[in-house]
């Protein structure tokens, strides 16, 4: 999993009185709902769960995994388009969160290994339903 820094994302937007800051509200909103997400709490019951069952939790840094190209490693910010993603180099074309996802198994020396069939892009599991 990508090793988040919660304090640091979740610092205040107010500035100074000299230079005060901007959308601090929208800050407050966003740093409210990242708290209230318990996210240490959630990594630590993963880890002891995996353990529980001979597996291990392995954290890897989380810049650029969601911008990076799984399959050529060529970074480019334009490639993340919302839930698209498309290489500026090869073309490789992906759901941008099963690339980022590739890019963390990557990343933890897990190789290149795919095990599953994603949903094609812009099928999201979660509004995807079945007919009765």
């Amino acid at each position: 999993m990508e090793e988040l820094r919660v304090e640091n994302m979740t610092r205040s937007a107010r500035g100074a009185i000299a230079e005060p800051g901007r959308n601090v509200r929208q800050k407050a909103g966003l740093n409210r709902v990242m708290l209230n997400e318990a996210h240490a709490r959630t990594v630590e019951l993963l880890a002891y769960k995996l353990a529980e069952r001979g597996g291990q939790l392995l954290k890897v840094p989380a810049a650029y995994t969601s911008q990076t190209c799984s399959t050529c490693g060529h970074r480019d910010p334009r490639s993340r388009n919302g839930v698209v993603f498309t290489c500026t180099s090869c073309g490789h074309l992906d759901h941008a969160d099963t690339n980022a996802a590739l890019n963390i198994l990557n990343a933890a020396g897990l190789g290149r290994v795919r095990t599953w069939s994603p949903a094609p892009v812009g099928c999201e599991a979660s509004t995807t339903r079945r007919a009765a």
